[in-house]
């Protein structure tokens, strides 16, 4: 009987989720495990908690540089500095919802992130959706339409207050088999303990 799926629960606009983003591919093949791409917001929850990072200098600045190291480390680039925090944030991840529906969320996110921390073009803004949305072959003007629509928006709300029921107070975060690990360094820890039938 196939394992269910990890629960990959991200928003973009998040530094280290692009760390994970970039890397599960290769470590659900590894590993013999699927994930599901589950786009929410964690601005609501930081905001809950009283948690902004834009708001806390010395902590950006690492964390910049800390995920410049670890990008490095894992063999692809990350051009410092992107914008952040970014403005269209909940189309960006309406936009990653609607993927989900349809099946190219990852695709989606992947490109957003490429253009984002390659290239600094901002999510959820021109050029970086449209070229994001064509290079996956979806039509910028429907997914943008469709990305507006009631049951995308409640979608986005419920996916939130399910990631709040959950316990989980950052991203990414991956729910495994009932447990929760967070942070882009606990994707291989996620795939393991599926992976190991816990």
């Amino acid at each position: 009987m196939p394992r269910p799926p990890i629960d990959f629960w991200f928003s973009i606009g998040s530094i280290y989720t692009y760390l994970a983003v970039m890397r599960i591919d290769e470590i659900a093949r590894r590993e013999n495990v699927a994930f599901r791409w589950r786009p929410f917001s964690i601005r609501v929850i930081m905001k809950e908690m009283d948690n902004f990072p834009a708001s806390k200098p010395a902590k950006l600045a690492y964390s910049w540089r800390d995920a410049g190291r670890r990008a490095a480390a894992y063999g692809f680039p990350l051009r410092p500095t992107p914008p952040y925090p970014i403005k269209e944030y909940e189309l960006a991840n309406r936009v990653a919802v609607v993927g989900a529906f349809e099946d190219w969320c990852p695709a989606y996110v992947r490109a957003t992130y490429r253009r984002w921390f390659h290239d600094h073009a901002e999510p959820g803004a021109e050029p970086n959706l449209g070229d994001s949305l064509r290079e996956i072959g979806q039509d910028p003007d429907r997914v943008r339409a469709r990305a507006e629509a009631d049951d995308v928006r409640a979608a986005w709300r419920a996916a939130t207050d399910e990631a709040r029921a959950l316990g989980i107070f950052g991203v990414p975060s991956f729910v495994s088999a009932g447990e929760l690990f967070w942070g882009d360094d606990r994707l291989e820890d996620a795939a393991r303990w599926q992976a190991g039938g816990r």
